[in-house]
């Protein structure tokens, strides 16, 4: 069994691409699970010093990641009411 290794790849050039590709997709699927732990509202790390982090967005601040559509964050207004422990 020959395994993987540089060797190996120079001997199948063919598959270059696949590895490329998978490579690439692995990098940009731990980035955007990085992303969502850090940054998304729903997931919070630490609930002592922010134990609801989600009331936290303004109305204008856009959190997705591609937010699909024409919808202009600039301008939306609060449509719901302050929520205060």
């Amino acid at each position: 069994m020959q395994g993987f290794s540089l060797r190996t790849l120079k001997g199948h050039y063919s598959l270059v691409p696949l590895f490329a590709c998978v490579g690439g997709g692995a990098l940009f699927a731990a980035y955007y699970l990085l992303r969502l732990a850090t940054t998304n509202p729903d997931a919070t790390w630490n609930r002592s010093s922010n134990p609801y982090p989600w009331t936290k967005i303004k109305p204008n601040q856009q959190i997705k990641f591609y937010a699909a559509g024409k919808i202009d964050y600039a301008n939306l207004k609060k449509r719901h009411p302050d929520y205060e422990d």
